[in-house]
């Protein structure tokens, strides 16, 4: 069974980022009087009067390197990761050797995956046990480290969120695949499979635990995902803390650019509905530095 394990590029997919200094002079206007008290050269120059001499390029150089490699890490950390597509078990949404950008703020606001949604997160219990690891080097271990190239050492997968918490999906024969008992109209599952599979094995009907999420491969006939590790703890459904974050778009190579959107079929009435809380979290982000704007402006009249 094809598996994903995902690449970090802490710049891993089956997704990062990311002065010189100025002189400043006073903006006083020098006494028009000239008087011979007047420190007018002292104001913009070096002990001698004379203007100052600025660093050399070279010599700034290490500290934008620096910050530029503080920006990387943090964005990486915080906001966006690139991830590598390693194996075929999202085809054809995703094909192997592509990067996806990962949304890793969204997870910060509470927000819970939603159904649809094509999402990495980490191994939650051996699903990728015997695959091959490579061992990196130092520089590798450095440029992963700020995001500039696949991690060898983290271990995630990358599956679409096909059920939520307190969801019911079964699977039986050759499908279809059900949700809360609508089946659904699955455009992305593979060219020539079936959305189940007549292997006992991924036969199911589960109710999904609040808090995790149940995840299968758009190449279902080649995808070890939810399906085939229901004797794990909460039936073959992964935590949702384990997510990373949400696949939004396919950004390497550049034939291949485009969005990630959440299939219509997950939009049909009966399924059910999910809280956007992401939305209403980032709106009260956003607001707050207006806020505090007007806060100070009205507190300087």
């Amino acid at each position: 069974m094809g598996d994903v394990a995902v690449g970090a590029q802490e710049g891993h997919g089956e997704a990062e980022r990311p002065q010189g200094t100025e002189e400043t002079v006073s903006d006083a206007a020098p006494d028009e009087t000239g008087g011979p008290g007047d420190p007018i050269g002292d104001q913009v120059g070096s002990p001698g009067g004379g203007p100052k001499k600025q660093r050399s390029f070279w010599k700034e150089l290490p500290l934008l390197i620096g910050i530029a490699l503080i920006l990387a890490l943090l964005i990486k950390t915080f906001l966006v990761q690139a991830f590598s597509i390693p194996s075929d078990s999202m085809q054809n949404t995703l094909q192997r050797g592509d990067r996806v950008l990962v949304d890793k703020l969204t997870p910060w606001f509470g927000s819970e995956p939603e159904r649809g949604e094509v999402v990495v997160f980490h191994d939650p219990g051996n699903w990728l046990q015997g695959e091959p690891t490579p061992q990196p080097n130092a520089v590798q271990k450095v440029l992963s480290f700020v995001g500039l190239m696949p991690s060898a050492e983290e271990k995630d997968l990358i599956k679409r969120v096909v059920a939520v918490g307190g969801d019911t999906v079964e699977c039986k024969g050759t499908g279809p695949l059900k949700v809360n008992g609508k089946a659904l109209n699955e455009p992305y599952v593979f060219a020539g499979n079936t959305p189940c599979s007549t292997d006992p094995e991924s036969q199911f009907k589960v109710t999904v635990p609040k808090g995790r999420i149940w995840v299968m491969g758009d190449h279902r006939q080649n995808s070890a995902d939810s399906r085939y590790h229901q004797e794990q703890p909460g039936g073959g459904s992964v935590p949702v803390d384990k997510v990373v974050g949400r696949a939004l778009v396919i950004a390497w190579p550049v034939n291949r650019w485009d969005t990630l959107p959440v299939p219509s079929t997950f939009g049909q009435s009966g399924i059910g509905t999910v809280a956007a809380a992401a939305p209403a979290a980032l709106g009260l982000l956003g607001a707050a530095p207006i806020v505090l704007l007007r806060r100070r402006r009205r507190g300087t009249h």
